[in-house]
């Protein structure tokens, strides 16, 4: 009988571990502590559909377009989503191109589609949408070898087209309200006969036309992001090829924008700052983004405010390919940089790579986002992979996405062809989410071992609320009573959790709306979360039917 016990086991073990390794796609780990609180967003490249997902893998929304994306996608503050979209232009075959954007409500609804590109110009990568409601846009430029070689370029040097690159603000349709235009900030010393002659040292604010120069390569710059800095009134690229980030003032008007004075910084449209690959500049240097995708100014009231987040992902970085996680802090002074050479800092202020650095490597797309509990999300692109870690590197949870171009693959089955340019996350208190209705379903892949067990419930504890707030009944049928005593918050968000940790209602709760419909709920145990602006607490309570 001993025996027969012991052979049992063994087989309900090896079934755990047969189960556990044929955990692919979807969500792949669980650690259960320190989780961060809230949603994801994705648009799988090969996928006409944007997903939204809470941190069990479950679906929350989905958005369906008509384009595959091209390639970024964000929520906005009103719950809305605007996504690019590749639009095929024919005369820009390359990685990143876009020539569409659309905007949908919460309820998966077009609102509008912007259209912009012809032979010349091709929106490309990524986007960035103002306080004021208009779009930033980087945009491929083309330029004849002949206006090239006129600027300064090396003949040996040279395509039969050179794209450059441009910065649009639209609005209302694609009416451009606003441009930069990199064709207007370029030096050279090859040719003293030629527009902008200088020396390349003695102007780091300029784009030298003949770094990183080919005869078979067009797309010599191949910017990968945009975003801005509404306290600064300034815009952050980065620009791939140059193995950069670069600032320019966005205050400026267009006509200064195309010159060398004028905006807050008094500089007109050259570059305010720049960091990564000093030898763009002839300074010496260490080199230090490797092909970096994701460049963008970390949100107030996070750690390290304000300081620059960046994806290096190290593709032929000396010594091996590796990618790295970076935040650096400009020396900012007022709205413009200090101007030693080659631009500080000398090092980041905080780096991930895995303990093992060649045990993390994605060679494009990919991106990384600071958290509001010092945790960090990132995107392993190419191969679909989302990972959050803790301030120490360690890892607490992951997700694979499921989707390819035929659908979501089976639990199971390695998983190829799934990249996503990177991913986004909204917490729970997203303002996004106010008024809307977050309700968890299925899975995107067969089934997930992972995702039937998840409880993450994080930050969720069984203490009762202090004596500010009340709620009634408990058990309850049909509504839930929510006060607050006075001075506490005029407004909270109230979140209910099953027993598994998924966000299955969310409502805003005010003195004059305090009442919660939970008649669509299962009878059994439930949490509420509640956040207001001074308590974030939680409480258990129960449906009865």
């Amino acid at each position: 009988m001993k025996s027969i016990r012991i052979f049992v086991l063994l087989l309900l073990v090896a079934f755990v571990k047969n189960v556990s390794a044929q955990t692919t796609v979807g969500l792949t780990y669980n650690s259960g502590n320190n989780i961060s609180d809230g949603y994801t967003l994705f648009s799988p490249m090969s996928s006409f559909n944007t997903y939204l997902i809470d941190r069990c893998g479950k679906q929350v929304k989905t958005w369906t377009s008509t384009y595959r994306p091209g390639l970024a996608s964000y929520l906005m503050d009103d719950g809305s989503l605007i996504r690019t979209g590749n639009a095929m232009n024919t005369y820009f075959n390359a990685g990143g191109r876009g020539g569409a954007i659309q905007k949908y409500d919460w309820n998966g609804n077009l609102l509008w589609t912007l259209g912009y590109g012809d032979s010349v110009n091709c929106p490309h990568h990524d986007i960035c949408a103002l306080p004021n409601g208009n779009i930033l846009v980087i945009a491929w430029q083309v330029k004849s070898s002949t206006v090239a070689i006129a600027n300064g370029r090396n003949p040996a040097l040279v395509t039969p087209k050179v794209w450059s690159e441009q910065i649009l603000e639209i609005a209302n349709g694609f009416n451009i309200v606003w441009q930069w235009n990199l064709w207007d900030h370029l030096v050279q010393e090859f040719d003293s006969t030629k527009a902008n002659y200088g020396s390349v040292e003695s102007n780091p604010q300029l784009v030298n036309i003949n770094y990183n120069a080919s005869s078979t390569n067009a797309d010599w710059i191949h910017l990968n992001s945009i975003d801005y800095n509404p306290a600064l009134d300034q815009i952050m690229v980065s620009a791939h090829a140059f193995n950069e980030v670069w600032i320019i003032d966005h205050s400026t008007t267009t006509g200064y924008a195309a010159g060398h004075t004028g905006g807050n910084a008094g500089k007109g449209g050259d570059i305010l700052y720049r960091w990564g690959n000093p030898a763009t500049y002839n300074a010496a240097g260490t080199q230090q983004f490797f092909g970096q995708h994701n460049a963008h100014w970390i949100k107030p009231g996070l750690p390290y405010e304000n300081q620059i987040m960046v994806f290096n992902n190290g593709i032929a970085r000396p010594g091996g390919n590796y990618s790295t996680i970076e935040i650096i802090n400009p020396p900012l002074n007022g709205f413009n940089y200090n101007a030693t050479l080659p631009y500080l800092p000398t090092a980041p202020t905080w780096k991930y790579n895995d303990a093992n650095v060649h045990n993390f490597f994605a060679q494009n797309i990919s991106g990384a986002q600071m958290l509001a509990n010092g945790n960090i999300i990132y995107t392993d692109g190419p191969s679909g992979e989302f990972v959050e870690i803790d301030s120490a590197g360690n890892k607490l949870w992951s997700y694979m996405n499921p989707i390819i171009s035929t659908g979501p693959l089976s639990q199971g089955v390695v998983p190829s062809t799934n990249s996503v340019f990177h991913c986004n996350f909204y917490p729970t208190n997203f303002s996004g989410f106010i008024g809307k209705t977050l309700t968890s379903t299925t899975i995107l892949e067969n089934t997930n071992v992972l995702s039937d067990s998840c409880s993450l419930t994080t930050g969720i504890n069984t203490n009762d609320f202090s004596a500010s707030i009340s709620v009634y009944p408990n058990p309850a049928n049909d509504y839930l009573q929510i006060e607050i005593a006075t001075g506490n918050s005029e407004k909270a968000m109230a979140i209910i959790y099953d027993n598994f940790g998924r966000a299955v209602k969310q409502i805003l709760i005010s003195s004059s709306n305090n009442r919660v419909d939970i008649r669509e709920l299962s009878a059994g145990n439930y949490y509420l979360k509640i956040a207001g602006t001074n308590e974030s607490l939680t409480k258990r309570f129960s449906v009865i039917r």
